[in-house]
């Protein structure tokens, strides 16, 4: 059978694209857990050495990192690039060191029967931790979390601190996801000895550091591991079907509670799997799609065995995503996508999580009258994921498949390294109401000869992983599709006319775009997203009649584009994302005044004149499409 064989090759070639040991839930509280945050300060040291490899041939690790040499304070979580004045460490290549020594409470060490365990939200981009010198883990790719089980360690001197140590790499390489190379300059008479420069194919600046929260949690020995929740409804009638994975025992016996927002009682059953029903359902629905949006059930799973107990509360949201050729569906009903394109990207803390900015930006989108965002171009934090749960807002979530240009990363590892971060996005956000569709990568040069075996290979490894979501990936083009464009459940399409192209000429964007729309839809039969467009817009800055980088400019190109959307609207077009909502943080060039201009807000987060344009518009569908009154 040539499909068995197809698979026993691929696990023959891909030997590491095996499914992932263990979940990846994110660590709560509860009466048998604890969690402890590490982020603060911490000692950090630069390798500068011309190899970079000065940490491990001294082994940096295994001593405190002040008595290896000059250490500084680093802020965590935060990129360290923009930290210091320091122009070195803002463009530096190579390993970093962080370490920090901590206090485990008494009680997790002295309890045989508490696992302690050491999780990264995120580091970009390899990273490689110790405890009191004993490596615990390692991991590659710089968006989503890892974590380490250290219970035997820390009891092996329970009366001192532990010490955390952990190296970060931001080199990227062509097997790298995003990938980069590395270029040495060798003319010694315009460089000196050793000079290299990190190349990259994307547009946004290669922040690194320890980007997420660093913490400590407890689970008992005998602990739900992980939970997969689908959903379903007919009627008023609701669905929730669950499959839950126990580690660290046998003969443990599992009660599963639904409560509704209020704490009430909803529906219960026992066993690793199976389905509740939930009548008079309360449906999930996106934000201006219903008047009581992102509303979330809680699952409770509670697990015990004569000597173990565990608990971990899961929220549910029940809904339904469906695509036919020309619509998009969100409980049976149409979808119409009008939000945004982001970055985690601010001043000073770079691609760090920051609470005030993160509730800073679901304001001005609730102001926008924004109902979804894409991830770009990589996954987000896990509580912003869990905001737009609670918000309703809608996610196209991405992974960090971005500046795939050059054909020798359309190679066996790329692929084996680029499945397995489709495995590690999927696992950490499969049960999250809010993501309705997987983004694979942005941009990619698909019409290369091998991209449609690893595209191919790629969007069905996904839709194997989650058949309940849509898959895509974002083209720039139509020719740029005729690799993947066939795999692809929903076209999402970036365009740039009369800005990369036609500069200055607004008056050919009509025509553009409508041919570019029915040469996508005629050829794929699949719904289109306009997943990017725009102009930069330095604040400010105005002339009229309107010309490029001025406000005025980036108002009427996003008009011209929005006359098309709506001539589209009730054919085959489901959706469009400006890019982008602020501004953000490129590398230096020549094309780039201080970073990426494109966004409706400032970088900083003040409005253009876009703003006000975009609020106007998606008030106006939001009304139309959801059928509620204006704020």
């Amino acid at each position: 059978d040539f499909s068995v064989l197809r698979v026993l090759w691929l696990l023959s070639v891909f030997g590491t694209v095996l499914p992932l040991d263990g979940g990846m839930l994110f660590p709560q509280e509860s009466s048998f857990r604890e969690v402890k945050e590490l982020n603060g300060l911490w000692d950090f040291r630069a390798d500068g050495s011309p190899n970079r490899n000065e940490g491990f041939e001294k082994a940096w690790y295994k001593r405190r990192l002040t008595e290896t040499g000059p250490v500084i304070e680093m802020p965590v979580p935060a990129s360290y690039n923009d930290i210091t004045q320091d122009p070195t460490l803002r463009d530096f290549i190579g390993w970093v060191w962080y370490e920090r020594e901590v206090f485990v409470p008494a009680r997790w060490i002295s309890d045989e029967g508490t696992r302690v365990v050491l999780r990264v939200g995120s580091a970009h981009y390899y990273s490689i931790v110790w405890v009191n010198g004993e490596k615990v883990t390692e991991h590659e790719g710089g968006h989503l979390p890892f974590e380490a089980e250290i219970s035997s360690l820390i009891r092996k001197e329970p009366t001192k601190p532990c010490r955390i140590t952990i190296a970060v790499n931001n080199t990227l390489t062509l097997e790298t996801l995003p990938p980069g190379t590395i270029q040495y300059m060798n003319d010694s008479s315009r460089y000196p000895d050793g000079f290299f420069v990190q190349n990259i194919d994307f547009d946004f600046f290669n922040y690194a550091g320890i980007h997420r929260s660093v913490l400590l949690y407890t689970t008992p020995k005998v602990h739900v591991d992980d939970i997969s929740v689908e959903t379903n409804f007919m009627d008023n009638t609701g669905l929730v079907r669950y499959k839950v994975s126990v580690q660290g025992g046998f003969n443990n016996t599992l009660n599963i509670t639904l409560m509704d927002k209020d704490g009430h009682f909803v529906a219960s059953s026992t066993g690793s799997s199976g389905g509740l029903k939930v009548v008079d359902v309360k449906l999930w629905w996106p934000y201006l799609m219903h008047e009581n949006p992102g509303y979330l059930y809680s699952m409770k799973v509670r697990q015990h065995t004569s000597t173990y107990e565990d608990e971990y509360t899961l929220p549910v949201g029940i809904r339904t995503i469906n695509v036919t050729n020309t619509q998009f569906l969100i409980n049976n009903k149409p979808f119409y996508f009008h939000g945004v394109n982001k970055h985690e990207d601010s001043d000073i803390r770079g691609r760090g999580f920051d609470w005030p900015l993160i509730v800073k930006d679901f304001n001005l989108m609730k102001w926008l009258g924004v109902n979804s965002f894409r991830t770009s171009h990589y996954p987000y934090a896990e509580e912003i994921l869990q905001m737009c749960d609670r918000h309703g807002i809608v996610v196209i979530d991405e992974c960090p498949g971005v500046g795939i240009k050059d054909i020798r990363s359309f190679r066996n590892a790329s692929l084996s390294h680029h499945l397995v971060v489709m495995d590690e996005l999927v696992r950490r956000d499969k049960n999250h109401p809010s993501v309705v569709m997987w983004s694979v990568a942005n941009e990619p040069a698909s019409e290369m000869p091998p991209a449609e075996f690893y595209f191919k290979t790629l969007i069905e490894h996904t839709k194997a992983l989650d058949q309940t979501r849509p898959v895509t990936y974002v083209t720039i083009a139509a020719a740029d599709m005729d690799k993947g464009g066939p795999y692809v459940d929903v076209v999402c399409a970036n365009s740039y006319f009369a800005w990369y192209f036609d500069q200055g000429r607004l008056d050919i964007i009509p025509l553009q775009l409508s041919t570019h729309f029915e040469n996508w839809y005629r050829k794929y039969q699949r719904p289109i997203i306009q997943s990017e467009y725009g102009a930069d817009a330095v604040p400010g800055l105005h002339m009229d009649p309107p010309m490029m980088f001025t406000e005025e400019y980036q108002n009427a190109l996003l008009q011209s584009y929005h006359d098309v959307f709506d001539q589209k609207r009730n054919q085959y077009f489901v959706g469009e994302l400006i890019w982008n909502f602020a501004d953000f943080m490129t590398s230096q060039g020549i094309y780039r005044v201080v970073g990426n201009k494109k966004g409706i807000f400032t970088r900083q987060r003040q409005p253009k004149a876009a703003a006000f344009l975009l609020r106007k518009r998606y008030w106006r569908l939001a009304n139309e499409t959801g059928r509620l009154l204006p704020d």
